[in-house]
Parts: C-alpha cells; structure tokens; sequence
C-alpha cells in the first residue's frame, strides 16, 4: 500500500472541513456586518456613485461569497501533507481578519479613507492567498476568484465614496453629516 489516504478518506476529511469552515466564514462575516451597518444618519446622508448596487445585492453577494471561501480553505485545510498547506492558511486568517474588520473601519468609525486603504491591503493580502492556494489546490484559488473581483469592485466604489464626500470622512460618531451646496 503505497497510499496516505484512500479517495473516500480524503472525501470525507473535505466535507468535515467544509461543514465547519462554510458556516463559519459565513457567521463571521455577518457579525462583521454588525459592527457597522448602513443604516445610520452618516452613511444615509453621504452622495453615492453611480456605480453603487441596490443595498439588498450586498446580503446576497456577500452570502454566496463567503460560502465559496469557506469551501475553498474547506479544499486546503482538507490538503494533509501538502506543501505549504499551513503558510496558506495563516495567510488566509490574517487576510480574513482584515476582510472582517472593513465593515467596522467605514461604518462603525465612518473613515472612509482608512477603509480605502484597507480595502488595498486586503487585495494585496489576497493576491497573496490565491497564489499559496494554487500551490495547494488550484480549485480553492479558483474559488476565490469571484472574491477578488467583489473586493476590486469594492475598492473602486469606495474610492467613489471618498472622492464624493472628502468631507464625510472621519464623520462625527453620532451620525451629524452637514452638507452645504451652494
């Protein structure tokens, strides 16, 4: 016998990864979405782009987004020997920290700008990821894929949002926004 695993082992160690880490990314990014929600006085009163989708598309893309994440670590975590599995990984959770903490830096301390420059290091953080999930699985960075085009969209919107409301950013916490056009 010159094998680690048979296939079905290996099957079944991906579907216990996935029955933990799909629910997981997905709890996890809603209660992200927690720690700053659109709907205070600030974010309503703030000019948005053209480019800015129905609020409702966001739950939903989100949703579908983080379940294809966390079936594609569900792929490497599942990847036992595989060279470079646990770099990946940690890479992965240091970029998913900073994926999670987006919503706090723009809605909850209403910096539009150190979201901006957030929403750079997470591209790069993922650019990062899919490379060392290649390594791993080619699928798990091909899931990711879908990811990276949101988080780009996201950038460029929020980039919008600074250029429309220089003076929103760093809002005052209580939702005030004055606004005067002339």
């Amino acid at each position: 016998m010159n094998m680690l695993a048979s296939r079905g082992q290996l099957r079944a160690s991906f579907i216990r990864w996935a029955l933990f880490t799909v629910p997981l990314c997905v709890l996890l990014g809603f209660l992200a979405g927690m720690l700053g929600s659109p709907d205070t006085a600030w974010f309503q009163n703030l000019a948005k782009p053209d480019i800015y989708p129905e609020p409702k598309w966001f739950g939903i893309v989100w949703t579908i987004l983080y379940a294809m994440i966390g079936l594609s670590v569900a792929l490497v975590a599942s990847a036992w020997g595989a060279r470079g599995r646990t770099a990946a990984l940690w890479v992965f959770a240091v970029h998913f920290l900073l994926n999670l903490s987006w919503s706090y830096v723009f809605f909850g301390a209403q910096q539009i700008a150190g979201a901006l420059f957030l929403l750079v290091a997470i591209v790069l953080t993922l650019l990062v990821v899919i490379a060392l999930f290649w390594r791993v699985r080619k699928l798990a960075a091909v899931l990711l894929l879908p990811y990276l085009a949101w988080v780009c969209f996201a950038t460029a919107l929020n980039y919008q949002f600074l250029q429309l409301n220089p003076d929103a950013d760093g809002g005052d916490p209580d939702g005030a926004v004055e606004r005067v056009r002339i």
